[in-house]
């Protein structure tokens, strides 16, 4: 079975998602999150590397900071006018590109690295899904890695929250939570109130256990998938997070 909300990815990531979440996605939190990407792909000056879904730059800009040749994706044009506007600010040169993660603009082998991070991946439906992991594996040189670090599915069942609310300066946002068990994707509606003003989007993201996304990477094409947390522990089912790194022969 193969049915989803659609991810209204426009009523999604915009202004109201860059408010509520600014408070949590701290520079200081950008920079571990950084540290951590650099550990566990192993990364050194003058790679070339992808920031699949991008978003607004904050990974994609430091890591260029660490002398990475970096190109960041999104869809969002929102967000990439203001990634471009804080490396100009910061001093970085990265190429950030407007295209659809399941089919990427780059040449075979054009990339050492590949990073996804924070559960940017699981929007599409199954066959988008895997595209995408192809499509990550095709860019990849020989002996390249790609990092997808995501929610676990796991430890998300033991503690689901069917009502998230976060509070900024008055303003709210409502996140209303359901797991279809059948399809295996969330269904999500979200409200914003900000400035007197209500708003409603949908979205769906595709949660995994260890083992499927495994499977799916090494269909993808890769040779190879180790899982952990953030910190490069061994995964386990009280992982805060489920991080897996595939590398392509």
């Amino acid at each position: 079975m193969d049915s989803k909300v659609a991810f209204d990815f426009d009523s999604i990531f915009n202004e109201d998602y860059l408010y509520f979440y600014e408070p949590m996605l701290t520079a200081e939190r950008s920079e571990q999150e950084v540290e951590q990407i650099w550990n566990l792909l192993r990364l050194q000056p003058d790679m070339q590397v992808l920031d699949l879904a991008c978003g607004h730059g904050r990974i994609a800009n430091r890591l260029a900071q660490r002398g990475c040749r970096v190109t960041g994706l999104d869809s969002c044009r929102y967000f990439l006018d203001i990634a471009r506007t804080d490396a100009l600010r910061m001093g970085v040169v990265v190429q950030y590109v407007q295209a659809d993660m399941r089919r990427l603009p780059f040449p075979d082998a054009a990339f050492d690295s590949v990073v996804n991070w924070f559960t940017a991946f699981g929007y599409f439906d199954e066959e988008g899904n895997r595209r995408v992991l192809t499509e990550a594996c095709r860019v990849l040189r020989p002996g390249g890695r790609l990092l997808i670090d995501t929610m676990n599915r796991d430890r998300l069942m033991k503690e689901w929250h069917p009502f998230i609310l976060a509070e900024r300066d008055g303003n709210l946002m409502v996140d209303i939570n359901r797991y279809n068990a059948l399809t295996g994707y969330t269904e999500n509606e979200r409200i914003t109130i900000r400035e007197g003003k209500m708003r409603r989007a949908r979205f769906s993201i595709r949660l995994f256990t260890y083992p499927e996304l495994s499977c799916w990477l090494q269909q993808a094409g890769f040779a190879s998938v180790q899982g952990s947390d953030r910190d490069g522990q061994p995964y386990n089912v009280d992982s805060r997070r489920m991080v897996v790194v595939a590398e392509k022969t």
